[in-house]
């Protein structure tokens, strides 16, 4: 069993390094990418402060994404590639840092109290295979200080895991 223990950080960095720590120990040995994927959702959802959804959706075919292992409200099933701030993320091949997804182009509201999203692609070999996305109720939540974090949390996803 892992012991997942509160983060103490006073500083983004600082939060980061731990987090990505406990990241790594926990998914550490483990190959299934479902599996990963749920736990990494749990440690995200519970260390991440003014959150209200962590999870992922994976490329099911070459035009839309379908939902994974996830923490929060229920959320939207498909997502066609190039819509929404997921679609944009998988159809551009880059982190999307949304500080007010009301000002974003076709977003997708999934959960109406959702005010800031982060959605980080997740490659292998150059190949998009699927997004962890993250949502908070809070306008400009996400810095770019998070999203290196989570693009660090998403390396060690896609490091851990066969896909």
């Amino acid at each position: 069993m892992h012991d997942i223990r509160k983060i103490e950080a006073t500083d983004k960095p600082s939060f980061y390094r731990d987090l990505i720590a406990q990241a790594e120990g926990l998914l550490h040995g483990e190959r299934d990418a479902i599996a990963n994927a749920a736990n990494l959702s749990a440690l995200i959802y519970d260390a991440v402060a003014n959150l209200n959804w962590a999870g992922f959706y994976f490329l099911k075919s070459a035009d839309e994404l379908v939902l994974g292992p996830f923490q929060g409200k229920v959320a939207c099933v498909r997502i066609p590639v190039g819509k929404g701030v997921c679609g944009s993320a998988v159809a551009e091949g880059r982190s999307q840092l949304v500080p007010d997804v009301h000002a974003f182009p076709g977003h997708i509201a999934c959960d109406a109290a959702s005010r800031a999203e982060l959605v980080v692609p997740l490659a292998r070999d150059g190949r998009v295979f699927g997004v962890l996305d993250l949502d908070s109720p809070l306008p400009g939540r996400f810095t770019e200080e998070d999203q290196a974090g989570f693009e660090a949390l998403a390396a060690i996803y896609v490091n851990a895991s066969d896909l």
